[in-house]
């Protein structure tokens, strides 16, 4: 299949992906559009055996799957996306994670129709729903997150204009998150994916805004999502995260423990009430989540205040509480 005959590519990066990538890249290729489209995986040296599962995906869709690996020390979230852009053989080029499931067969032509509609969008974001057995706390934040962007039954348009007055306006009209989402490729070639290691989505979602080009929400484009982290990570999950926002300018202030107090109390409180409503919960499972949610919350605000605290050119810290690097040493033994 030749570049011209591509519409769109389909970018997906793995790393330990072994337990959803299958059903996620045959999921793909269910997709029902009009055109034709291709599948890239970039794996950074993953030891669970993903690497021989895209060696056989590879095989049974020949000339619409292509994989490569890369090293560790040469992975980072915002070139790893620059450089499949510029792999990529569409016209547009989609992005998914490794545990990002498309909900159904139209995924991909409700995440591209916005580009059909208007010319000045470059990039759509699409939705993301919680699997039914993820961490509660998790579970809420994704259906309140993406409740606020509109309606299932339309299609969102944000732009920067005299309206956007303060920090707050700006940073939701920018949000942005790769997870699940789409650019066009020519854009993508002249405003490229920055080369950090962490919210290069949220540097990529500004750089749309200040462009002045339009970025789309397309909430019918859902994905089946959920960070499934042990309790024992979160904090450094939080911690990679956060300071990763610092890194590329966007203001963390730290929180007070009153502030943090605060908010723990209302999340638990708010989830506690959505665990016993929850159907997709077993009356064991209720009780286990009534249980240990609150420590999810405890855990998430321990690794925001460290990373608001921590010196960004202290890389002992990072070497202490970053998630990414304890695994990077995992990986060699260390």
């Amino acid at each position: 299949m030749s570049g011209t005959d591509v519409t769109a590519t389909v970018f997906i990066p793995t790393y330990r992906g072994a337990q959803y990538i299958e059903p996620l890249v045959r999921s793909v290729f269910a997709q029902q559009v009009p055109y034709a489209f291709d599948v890239l995986v970039y794996d950074t040296n993953s030891g669970d055996g993903t690497p021989t599962i895209l060696a056989s995906l590879e095989t049974e869709f020949a000339g619409r799957f292509r994989w490569r690996s890369i090293a560790k020390e040469d992975f980072s979230h915002g070139r790893t996306r620059a450089e499949a852009a510029v792999d990529a053989t569409g016209e547009f080029v989609a992005f998914l994670t490794q545990d990002a499931t498309p909900a159904n067969d139209r995924w991909l032509y409700e995440l591209l129709k916005p580009f059909e509609l208007n010319d000045k969008v470059v990039a759509v974001l699409g939705k993301q729903a919680p699997r039914a057995d993820a961490i509660p706390m998790l579970k809420s934040e994704i259906q309140m997150v993406f409740a606020g962007f509109g309606p299932d039954q339309g299609t969102s348009l944000f732009y920067k204009d005299d309206f956007v007055a303060d920090q707050g306006s700006y940073d939701f009209i920018s949000f942005y998150s790769d997870v699940n989402s789409a650019a066009r490729r020519s854009f993508l070639l002249e405003h490229n994916y920055r080369d950090v290691p962490y919210a290069e989505d949220q540097l990529f979602g500004r750089d749309v805004i200040d462009s002045g080009h339009l970025k789309a929400y397309a909430p019918r484009a859902c994905v089946l999502h959920s960070n499934e982290i042990p309790l024992a990570d979160y904090k450094h999950r939080m911690f990679d995260e956060t300071l990763g926002l610092r890194q590329v300018g966007v203001p963390v202030e730290k929180p007070s423990v009153k502030v943090v107090a605060r908010m723990i109390a209302g999340g638990v409180v708010r989830d506690a009430r959505k665990i016993a409503r929850d159907p997709s919960y077993s009356a064991k499972r209720k009780l286990y989540w009534l249980a240990i949610n609150p420590l999810f919350h405890i855990e998430r605000w321990r690794g925001v205040r460290l990373a608001a605290d921590a010196p960004l050119d202290d890389e002992s810290v990072r070497d202490r509480y970053s998630l990414e690097r304890r695994q990077a040493r995992e990986d060699r033994g260390a």
